[in-house]
């Protein structure tokens, strides 16, 4: 999860858009057959990623052999190219999240890893609702992480894909060598279409860049181990810029309209100015806000052609590097504030 594409999430549990399937079979002019294998012979690009992660110091003959077992998967290009046919409304989407049992599974999980968020929190100033909502969001707290081979899923997008092909060569590069440096074997792991892992739905780069051994036992498990997970979400986030005690999101009024000359919904740093926005009919609610301040405006589609209007903070914008998505960001931070709610009344 996610994302630079981090988390080109994230085939995530859902997105922002609904998603419909129908692709069709991409060859990079050669033809592409259901049951096809990634074997060196014959396939000059993977001999060449074979070289070069030799050169890195995988073992030859481990590499063929791995990859001479992965195979075409036509579902996960079809998967990829799905397009969003219809944006989702803020209330659809948060109505897929914001359920009763995904609120107690929060609770339940931060009972059952307690040391583990207590420690997070420590270290990366990261709250322990903010870290289970993430992981709710992504994986139902690891209940659902995905039923695609990852080894299939990366050669065949690495491979095949007819425009992101680099991207995801680099992620295959990626998870052989997470697999051989962890001694798993690479064709048992499952995940999502696009090679997302574990309990957060890590890309294999972010894998590699943000995965902690949060337990000290000598290795970095997103896909079975709930404590490495919990320190690997705060340490993403933390090196992302979550500033610890800041707020994510507030309400706010705006016109039933929302106005043409303010950019709504942009995932980047708080960009417009609190008075400008007051100047267009748009006010925080319940809080005083420096004229000067920065942030980023939000107008959810809602039920019936109505706007909900939220500010969003520098903390939202972190979020919104797991998933380039407003709602999605909008979805964790609503989570997260449910979560510590229930935590509240059952203390």
């Amino acid at each position: 999860m996610s994302s630079p594409l981090r988390h080109y999430r994230h085939r995530r549990p859902v997105k922002a858009a609904i998603i419909v399937l129908g692709g069709c079979l991409w060859s990079l002019g050669l033809p592409a057959l259901a049951g096809e294998n990634f074997a060196p012979d014959g396939h000059p690009r993977v001999q060449a990623l074979i070289d070069e992660l030799a050169a890195r110091g995988l073992p030859r003959d481990w590499l063929v052999a791995t990859l001479s077992r992965a195979e075409f998967r036509q579902q996960v290009l079809d998967a990829m190219a799905g397009a969003a046919e219809r944006q989702l409304r803020w209330d659809e989407y948060r109505d897929i999240f914001i359920k009763p049992e995904r609120i107690q599974g929060g609770v339940d999980f931060i009972a059952a890893n307690r040391e583990a968020f207590a420690r997070a929190e420590a270290e990366y100033g990261v709250p322990a609702e903010i870290i289970a909502a993430i992981i709710g969001v992504e994986t139902f707290y690891g209940r659902y992480t995905g039923s695609y081979k990852v080894l299939d899923s990366l050669a065949t997008l690495a491979f095949r894909h007819p425009s992101r092909g680099d991207f995801f060569r680099g992620e295959l590069a990626a998870f052989l060598e997470i697999s051989n440096e962890q001694g798993v074997d690479p064709a048992s792991l499952q995940g999502s279409y696009a090679g997302a892992m574990g309990y957060p739905q890590f890309i294999p780069t972010s894998y590699q860049a943000y995965a902690v051994d949060f337990d000290a036992d000598g290795k970095r498990d997103l896909w079975d181990n709930p404590v490495d997970a919990i320190g690997s979400v705060g340490n993403y986030f933390a090196r992302h810029g979550w500033q610890a005690g800041a707020p994510i999101v507030g309400e706010a009024t705006g016109p039933a309209t929302p106005p043409d000359d303010i950019a709504f919904n942009r995932t980047k740093p708080p960009y417009e100015r609190v008075d400008a926005l007051a100047a267009a009919g748009i006010r925080a609610q319940g809080s005083s806000l420096a004229a000067s301040r920065q942030v980023i405006p939000l107008a959810l589609e809602v039920a019936d052609g109505e706007t909900d209007y939220r500010l969003g903070y520098r903390n939202f914008y972190v979020i919104t590097r797991y998933n380039h998505s407003h709602l999605y960001a909008m979805a964790v931070a609503t989570l997260a504030e449910r979560i510590r709610e229930a935590l509240e009344a059952s203390a």
